[in-house]
């Protein structure tokens, strides 16, 4: 009996060894689970964001992942608009070449009514300066750039020209029901009818048989805002023949384009105000 025993636990020693050990081997095989799933998630998360963040490159906002790496100051005095750049190392950043110009200023009033798409010329280390006049009112400015080598991202700046209250009233955009307008004898006509959210938007611009000049590289350009004037999207035709443009809407809501195209030497700006739906 007490042998029957002894070779009894002897058997089970050596089966738990071999329990323990085929696990040992499975575990070192096999992650565990949670952690191959948590990988799993953080791969695609990654994933998700290099192809957001490609997309909306690709749509002209400038987007960041990171926080922008440039502080601006927009001042206006004596009919000019003066723009201060300085990088975090208070130095004046170098600026890239986008559509044949250093810098693209939007200018727009808080009411969205006044547009203005101007180019200023550097005038001193990290200094840049236009001529317009703007009446007494509050402006959202965005200035378009593309420094080198560093994080930047469009985001308006809150501009107060002449004796304006602090607080102003917003806008009273509503969509258009007719989408053809007529800017200076030249027709351009809207003819994407449906716009919505997470979507890519096919803007396409029926020109009427004319055929735009080159305007800084392109056939045109489209500036897009939302209803408060925050997000900010400026998009290029998709090909160097075509006056149709591809973009995206994150939220739905009002927003309103300006589509610029250039005729016999003049630009001419042709505002539509579409709305977004879910």
């Amino acid at each position: 009996m007490k042998k029957s025993i002894m070779v009894w636990a002897a058997s089970a020693v050596l089966y738990l060894g071999v329990v323990i050990a085929g696990y040992s081997v499975y575990a070192s095989m096999n992650p565990k689970a949670d952690e191959h799933t948590d990988h799993t998630a953080a791969t695609v998360q990654e994933e998700e964001a290099v192809d957001n963040q490609s997309n909306h490159d690709s749509h002209g906002s400038h987007g960041a992942a990171a926080p922008s790496e440039i502080t601006r100051t927009v001042s206006y005095v004596n009919g000019e608009i003066i723009i201060e750049l300085k990088d975090k190392n208070n130095h004046a950043p170098e600026l890239e070449v986008s559509h044949e110009k250093n810098m693209h200023l939007i200018v727009v009033s808080s009411d969205l009514q006044e547009y203005h798409h101007l180019h200023p010329e550097k005038k001193s280390a990290g200094v840049y300066q236009t001529k317009v006049n703007l009446a007494d009112n509050s402006y959202k400015v965005f200035v378009d750039i593309k420094p080198k080598g560093l994080n930047y991202s469009v985001e308006p700046i809150e501009l107060h020209v002449g004796n304006i209250p602090h607080e102003h009233g917003g806008n009273d955009l509503v969509a258009d029901m007719e989408f053809t307008k007529t800017i200076n004898g030249q027709t351009v006509e809207l003819t994407t009818r449906s716009f919505e959210v997470n979507k890519e938007i096919t803007l396409n611009f029926n020109v009427k048989d004319a055929k735009p000049d080159r305007y800084l590289g392109a056939l045109g350009h489209v500036v897009i805002l939302d209803e408060g004037g925050e997000k900010y999207i400026h998009v290029h035709p998709v090909a160097d023949d075509k006056t149709v443009f591809g973009t995206q809407f994150a939220k739905p809501g009002i927003y309103k384009l300006w589509a610029e195209f250039k005729f016999g030497g003049q630009v001419n700006v042709y505002p539509f105000v579409i709305e977004v739906k879910k």
